[in-house]
């Protein structure tokens, strides 16, 4: 995976003074309420201490020493990116027995090591535990175990070998090629699985951080959603809506929840139009190094979406020809839906899936492919042909299946 270096912005309300406002995940003050994401036969319930949050994931615990042999003692040529929670390092452990491993040897992973300066770390790294040590989808990254020794935190993940999709739609290295049209609808795709998941019953959690730099990519090019630092816990009862600190990235965060710090499942949405903006546009969010009327990604497009005659100056040119002007206008129909101002007018991520489905059937129904001859074909899951959609701790075993690693979470400032 390629560095994640990026320009993440607090979006916040009040101005921050240096204490703790992350209280995100399960765990502290800022909580939502608790409930059991599945049946509570299954899953406990849900956990308030870090000690309980440790103990109900099935992750593995490494001692530092093991992480120090399966980095190389975490040299500098190891570093995969760095960012406001510290660097990640790429290592090695054995397969079965998960522990560290000559290079080039065994499996390959990633180690984020928490910056023993940051003030918000240990938060985050509790709520990266807390989420994706009980959840388990096709498209969220893999997190394998975690170290908690004396001032050390480090959190172990499978390592994405293509790296971030902000990397392949926005650096201009040789080795960053630009995605097809077809690659883009399937990270597009799987991104929104993921984010479907989320939001579903059976886990019923708000990302709060959708963004270019969050989405991974593994070999195959399957899009997983990373870093869960900000995650909260959805409304539960009767409750419209989750009260937070606005916290976030400038130019993903939705309208409503800048305005008022009320989060709903609908601002992920938001979010994910935005990312759908950028995949159609090649375009950042937000570009300060463009003219000043084109700086603002959402606003200078927005008046281009709806008509099939201007869609075309939206679209990125290094995509030209690889899509009909149905598909375009359908993706970026979805987009304009996705960005509405008013979140009830916003579809639900499964309904985004569906479109996404759609259009991704009417590449493969036409032949399309992309313009380095990708076949961008994916088998739909199913209890059939793969596990189900579940918590990691319904897995009997409850070992994880392979391994691949987020980005660093970006930087802050």
């Amino acid at each position: 995976m390629g560095s994640c270096f990026s320009a993440r912005v607090k979006a916040e309300s009040l101005p921050c003074n240096g204490v703790n406002i992350k209280h995100a995940g399960r765990s502290g003050n800022d909580r939502s309420g608790s409930s059991s994401k599945v049946s509570s036969s299954t899953v406990p319930s849900t956990p308030r201490t870090q000690g309980e949050i440790l103990q109900s994931s099935n992750l593995k615990s490494f001692s530092f020493n093991e992480l120090k042999a399966a980095t190389r003692n975490f040299r500098p040529d190891s570093v995969l990116g760095e960012g406001g929670f510290g660097c990640v390092f790429k290592g090695w452990i054995d397969e079965h027995s998960l522990t560290a491993a000559k290079p080039g040897t065994g499996i390959v992973i990633a180690v984020k090591r928490l910056n023993q300066e940051s003030l918000q770390g240990h938060q985050e790294w509790l709520a990266e535990i807390n989420y994706l040590g009980q959840l388990y989808h096709p498209n969220l990254v893999k997190l394998i175990g975690y170290c908690l020794e004396d001032d050390h935190r480090l959190l172990v993940y499978e390592f994405m070998p293509k790296g971030s999709l902000e990397n392949h739609l926005f650096r201009r290295a040789s080795y960053f090629q630009p995605l097809s049209w077809n690659l883009r609808m399937k990270v597009a795709l799987g991104a929104a699985e993921g984010l479907a998941y989320l939001h579903s019953d059976k886990a019923k959690v708000i990302y709060r951080d959708f963004k270019a730099s969050n989405i991974l990519l593994d070999s195959g090019y399957e899009a997983k959603l990373s870093d869960f630092g900000l995650a909260k816990d959805g409304p539960t009862g009767s409750k419209s809506h989750v009260s937070t600190r606005v916290m976030g990235t400038h130019g993903y965060a939705a309208p409503e929840y800048m305005a008022t710090g009320h989060l709903t499942a609908k601002s992920d949405v938001y979010s994910f139009g935005v990312v759908l903006l950028e995949m159609l546009s090649g375009r950042r969010a937000i570009d300060k190094n463009r003219p000043s009327k084109e700086q603002y990604l959402v606003e200078w497009a927005r008046p281009y979406l709806s008509s099939k005659r201007r869609i075309f100056q939206v679209m990125d040119a290094r995509i030209q020809g690889q899509y009909s002007s149905s598909d375009a206008l359908k993706a970026a129909n979805l987009a304009i839906q996705c960005l509405s101002a008013e979140p009830r007018y916003r579809p639900k991520m499964e309904e985004v899936v569906k479109a996404l489905e759609q259009l991704h059937n009417s590449n493969n129904n036409d032949g399309s492919r992309g313009s380095r001859g990708e076949n961008p074909r994916r088998v739909h899951r199913s209890s059939s042909n793969g596990p189900p959609y579940h918590r990691k701790n319904e897995v009997s075993n409850g070992k994880p299946a392979s391994y691949a690693g987020p980005c660093v979470s970006p930087l802050r400032t």
